[in-house]
Parts: C-alpha cells; sequence; structure tokens
C-alpha cells in the first residue's frame, strides 16, 4: 500500500510518502524476486472463481490519488510492465467534482485517463475521505455511491474494487460499499492478503518513507510483519475501541 510518490512531498503526506528513487528501487526488488503484480479486481476474480493465479501474485496499490503516482510511478511500472491499482478519492481529485481537503498536489481527470489507458485498475476511495464508520447511514452511502459514479462518468467504466480511507471499516460500511456496487475492497491490516478474509476486507502491508530496501524486501516476503508493525498494530486496536464509542454515541456503530 502507497500514497504519495515524490521528493518532496507536503507535511501531511511525508510519512506515508516515498522518493521516486526508492519506489524504483523497490520494484526492482519486486522483479528480481519473481512476484506477479496484478490488479485488485484480477485477484479478486480469480479467488471468486477458483481460477489460476500467476506466479508469486502481488498487489501494487495507491491510495488517495496523488499527482506523483502519474509522474512517477507510472514509468517505473509500465518498464517492468507491473499492474497496480490505484483508489481516487473523487473530491480530492483536480477538476469539476474537486471539494477540497487534499493534503498534496492530486491527479487530476486526464492523468487518471491516462493510468487507466495504461492498464492501471482505477478504484474508489470514498468521494471526501472521511472515516466512514463514523458517518450515519445517508451519508454513509453518498461516500460509496458518490465516488462510483464519478469515476464511471469519467472513464466510462464502473469501479469494481474499493479501498477504505484509513483503513476503517465495520459490517455497517463494508455492507454499505457492496450495495453501491462494489465488487471487492481492501483494508490496511499489515498482514498479507488471504481468501478467508472475504472479498471486503483483503489485508495490505504500509509501506512508508523510512521502509528501507532490506525492510521491503521482507515485507514483501511476508517475513516479521508481526515485529515490524507491532506498534501499529496496538494503536489501530486502541483507536478502534474509540471509534466504536464514538459510533455507539451516534447510534450507528455496528
Amino acid at each position: 500500500m502507497y500514497h504519495a510518490v515524490g521528493d518532496d512531498p507536503a507535511p501531511a503526506t511525508r510519512g506515508l510518502s516515498v522518493t521516486p528513487a526508492a519506489f524504483a528501487a523497490q520494484m526492482r526488488v519486486v522483479a528480481e524476486h519473481g512476484f506477479t503484480p496484478l490488479t485488485t479486481a484480477a485477484l479478486a476474480a480469480a479467488w471468486r472463481s477458483g481460477g489460476p493465479l500467476p506466479a508469486r501474485p502481488l498487489l501494487i496499490t495507491f491510495d488517495d490519488g496523488y499527482e506523483g503516482v502519474h509522474r512517477h510511478a507510472l514509468p517505473v511500472l509500465a518498464g517492468h510492465a507491473f499492474a497496480s491499482t490505484v483508489f481516487v478519492s473523487t473530491g480530492w481529485l483536480r477538476g469539476r467534482w474537486q471539494e477540497g481537503g487534499a493534503l498534496d498536489t492530486m491527479l487530476d481527470w486526464a492523468q487518471v485517463r491516462e493510468l487507466a489507458d495504461a492498464g492501471t485498475e482505477i478504484g474508489g476511495h470514498s468521494h471526501t475521505h472521511p472515516q466512514l464508520d463514523q458517518l450515519d447511514a445517508g451519508r454513509l452511502r453518498f461516500e460509496a455511491l458518490r465516488c462510483r459514479e464519478i469515476v464511471a462518468e469519467e472513464l466510462g467504466t464502473a469501479p469494481v474494487s474499493f479501498a477504505y480511507p484509513y483503513g476503517y471499516s465495520s459490517r455497517r460500511v463494508r455492507t454499505a460499499v457492496r450495495e453501491a456496487g462494489f465488487a471487492q475492497a481492501l483494508a490496511v491490516g499489515n498482514a498479507l492478503a488471504r481468501r478467508r478474509q472475504g472479498p471486503y476486507a483483503l489485508a495490505r502491508v504500509t509501506v512508508r518513507r523510512s521502509t528501507g530496501v532490506e525492510e521491503f524486501t521482507r515485507l514483501l516476503e511476508g517475513r516479521a510483519l508481526g515485529r515490524n508493525f507491532a506498534g501499529d498494530r496496538a494503536l489501530t486496536k486502541g483507536y478502534a475501541v474509540v471509534r466504536r464509542a464514538r459510533g455507539a454515541v451516534r447510534g450507528h456503530w455496528i
């Protein structure tokens, strides 16, 4: 799971960004270790149908829709013929649907179309990037549906994959995403994706600015995930309790 790609990202995105040089080095590791990147839709379709997967399947995903994904990541991915999925928050992208709130320079729709034309899957990431599990039913439905409608209007094809903003979801959120028309969704979890997680709660591993090549290689191989992300998991569990309490007060925590 990537976010921004750039040498000088905004302070708000720096920790979850990677430099173009680091991204290129990481993709060389992917190639050298014999992994085969595929789109989220392709993975889910194979798992759903029982169809074959390529050797060492891997998802390369980008959340939010930062401009550096087009400027820096796309040429590297194209050089390796790697598939990827970009999950866009439609209200953050530059253009007629823009509502503000973006943390850094975002893609515009011409760039999104170029990504799609290059074989990148464009998925949904809500409209305005809220914590979905804290929304009432109407706003939750709007965030999922509006995002899907806008991507469909801009690209001519509705997105089938979704990623939860901040990785937060609940049974209620997952149901809303499914009812909006998405066939699968990604969380975070900092673990390897497994079929048993179900199509609406697939885990991913976070890549940060501090992730060196050696650590990236370990993560790629699924080694030492517990040790690497022990702090993240503790914070996630603690904050989950807080979010459930907030939701319970609002009457929509399930």
